[in-house]
């Protein structure tokens, strides 16, 4: 099983609020349909969720925050997850919607629940859920990242290996020349997040990806502009963009 996670800065425009890149989503889509076996979707808010994060200062830490701030990052989460649900269905793949409310308690993964999932994926749906603004308890709420969503899934499904399509063509020694990382072993690079990004940027990608590799696992960081390259990391094992190698105990 792959677990994949399209991030918000891939499938929407983070210049421009509320704009999906329709393009790219059907670009990445169509090659999905190459991969034979089952997949997970996990997908980022872009210029929807994060958009409105910002505004109503919403963050990954629970607390009180705006109740109208919350209806509305929920109600644009749903918007972009409805365009991509309908660009899978356009392209004759079968997603199956399933917000993290499904899965989540508070902020605690519902292990049968997650569980779920993988025979869901494996019966030929494509689960697809996303990154959301949830109820904690007590009267708070908080963002739930669609990153920590791939840490959490994947320390209770185990999947073969964990995809993180990006903007970029992977991780970078330095952000002025691109010099690529090819692959990191244990190693935890320092990344700076984006100050617009409520959930972290790349740096926390890194964080979770890092998290994930300890349990194990490896996780693979690719251009999300060049689709191929996902079914080739799946299918052929050739890594164009930045492969975290999974800790391997001994």
């Amino acid at each position: 099983m792959i677990l994949i996670k399209l991030g918000g800065s891939i499938i929407t425009n983070k210049e421009k609020p509320l704009s999906s890149r329709k393009k790219t989503i059907e670009n990445i889509v169509r090659d999905l349909k190459k991969i034979d076996e089952p997949i997970i979707i996990v997908h980022g808010g872009g210029s929807y969720g994060h958009y409105w994060s910002v505004k109503y200062g919403m963050h990954t830490q629970p607390g009180k925050y705006d109740l109208r701030g919350v209806s509305i990052v929920k109600n644009s989460m749903i918007e972009l997850n409805k365009i991509i649900l309908d660009v899978f269905l356009k392209n004759r793949l079968n997603p199956y919607c399933l917000p993290p409310t499904d899965f989540m308690d508070g902020n605690k993964p519902i292990s049968k629940k997650v569980k779920e999932m993988e025979k869901i994926a494996k019966s030929g749906l494509i689960p697809i859920t996303f990154g959301d603004a949830l109820w904690y308890g007590k009267n708070k709420t908080y963002i739930l990242s669609g990153d920590k969503i791939m840490t959490l899934l994947s320390k209770i499904l185990k999947p073969r290996l964990n995809i993180f399509a990006l903007n970029e063509d992977g991780l970078y020694f330095d952000l002025k020349t691109k010099k690529l990382i090819y692959e990191l072993k244990g190693q935890k690079p320092s990344i700076s997040g984006n100050k617009m990004d409520v959930t972290g940027g790349m740096s926390r990608k890194v964080e979770e990806a890092y998290k994930i590799s300890k349990n194990g696992m490896d996780v693979f960081f690719v251009n999300g502009n060049k689709p191929e390259r996902i079914v080739k990391a799946i299918k052929n094992k050739k890594y164009e963009g930045t492969l975290v190698r999974g800790k391997r105990n001994v």
